[in-house]
């Protein structure tokens, strides 16, 4: 009987601990779930608390995914902008675009975008905005803006910095403020001309005076009118629609060119040879745009050649484009000027530039017809040997690989 006596009080004693157990268990998934859920767990049925408990980590497991998915499309869409942008907080973390990345390169000047980006974070972190200017030097030259605006309470602010690289911004800005002073000069100077010769012309009874002025008033008022031809010409092109692109016989192009300088090259005695070759070519382009740009290296090429010498065109298929050629044997042109002849106004020798009636303009335009079809025009040139420009677009189907034109054929 007392065998039996323990046995029994040990299975009670394994029973009562085993519910305490479970009590305790119980209470401590109900306090985990309490801490979990945010509410208080009243029950002691620990199915229901382990159930809520995996609710409430799936619950949360939603809104991990959820952030993250915020957090990639956040990144993705600040990648997508065309600036810099740096977010940072007052404990070192920072969130950067791929435009600040590339602007906060390894290279020196790189370097002092960077500094200038911390700079910007702590002013901004302290309630402050501030902009800075950086002129780096390059090559290439850039102009950097970096800009702090603070985010946020002072005492949990986000610091917020935009860096913008407004370099190209800056040089047509530039170019715009020459264009309008040398657009304003070069009006000015025929306009200025015409209204002298005319007050000269008023009462004068000598006939030889009056036809010497007149003439020149005459010239005056045609540099004035091939100025607005020009100008006009320039704008279509270079703000307008998208040239029409079809195939275009090179031949045609060549033939319509030399006849509006067939003129001038008479007068100036200058011969201009075209190689047969060209007959041959197509190309894929806007035939009166292309017509403008052979035509003005023609003119250029008469206008700076000396009376009795030659102008030669010709051309040749290099892969899949073709360089069309304009080579004369003139003045040529100092090497400090072969970067800026394309520029709107530009001229090597401005005094013979307006001896020979030339605006200026002529080679910018054949710099925008080559970038309108993709292509480019590139010059050679030594001082007292003459020039080459070379205006290349893309060749028309069929178009068969010619050799370069020689002097002999």
């Amino acid at each position: 009987m007392i065998v039996v006596g323990l046995v029994i009080v040990a299975l009670l004693g394994f029973v009562a601990g085993a519910l305490t157990l479970r009590w305790l268990s119980t209470r401590s998934a109900a306090a985990l779930a309490t801490r979990v859920a945010g509410d208080a767990v009243l029950t002691d049925d620990f199915a229901s608390v382990l159930s809520k408990i995996e609710r409430h980590v799936a619950e949360r497991e939603a809104e991990l995914t959820r952030s993250l998915d915020h957090e990639a499309r956040t990144r993705t869409a600040l990648d997508a902008l065309p600036i810099g942008v740096v977010l940072a907080g007052r404990d070192g973390w920072d969130v950067r675009n791929r435009v600040a990345e590339h602007l906060l390169g390894v290279r020196h000047a790189d370097a002092l975008v960077a500094e200038a980006v911390r700079t910007m974070v702590g002013v901004a972190l302290d309630g402050g905005s501030r902009t800075q200017v950086l002129d780096l030097h390059g090559p290439p030259r850039r102009r950097i803006v970096v800009t702090g605006i603070p985010v946020g309470e002072r005492t949990s602010a986000t610091a917020l910095v935009v860096v913008e690289d407004v370099s190209e911004r800056a040089r047509l800005e530039a170019m715009r403020t020459d264009f309008v002073a040398n657009i304003s000069h070069e009006l000015r100077t025929p306009v200025g001309a015409m209204a002298l010769l005319a007050e000269t012309l008023q009462g004068e009874r000598d006939a030889d005076l009056v036809d010497r002025l007149s003439t020149k008033l005459v010239a005056e008022a045609h540099r004035l009118t091939r100025t607005i031809e020009d100008l006009l010409e320039l704008s279509r092109i270079e703000v307008g629609d998208q040239p029409l692109k079809s195939v275009v016989e090179v031949g045609d192009v060549v033939d319509d060119s030399l006849d509006r300088v067939r003129h001038l090259a008479e007068e100036r005695r200058v011969r201009v040879g075209v190689d047969p070759a060209v007959r041959r070519l197509t190309v894929i382009g806007d035939r009166p745009q292309l017509v403008s740009a052979i035509a003005n290296l023609v003119e250029n090429a008469i206008k700076y050649s000396d009376s009795g010498s030659a102008v030669d065109l010709g051309a040749i298929v290099v892969g899949s484009w073709v360089e069309i050629s304009v080579t004369d044997r003139g003045i040529g042109i100092p090497s400090r000027d072969l970067e800026r002849v394309f520029e709107r106004f530009y001229r090597v020798d401005k005094g013979r530039g307006r001896d020979t009636g030339g605006t200026g303009l002529g080679l910018a335009i054949v710099r925008h017809v080559a970038t309108n079809h993709g292509g480019s025009v590139r010059v050679r040139s030594e001082e007292g040997l003459g020039s080459t420009f070379t205006l290349r677009v893309p060749a028309g189907p069929g178009t068969p690989a010619l050799e370069r034109y020689s002097e002999a054929s």
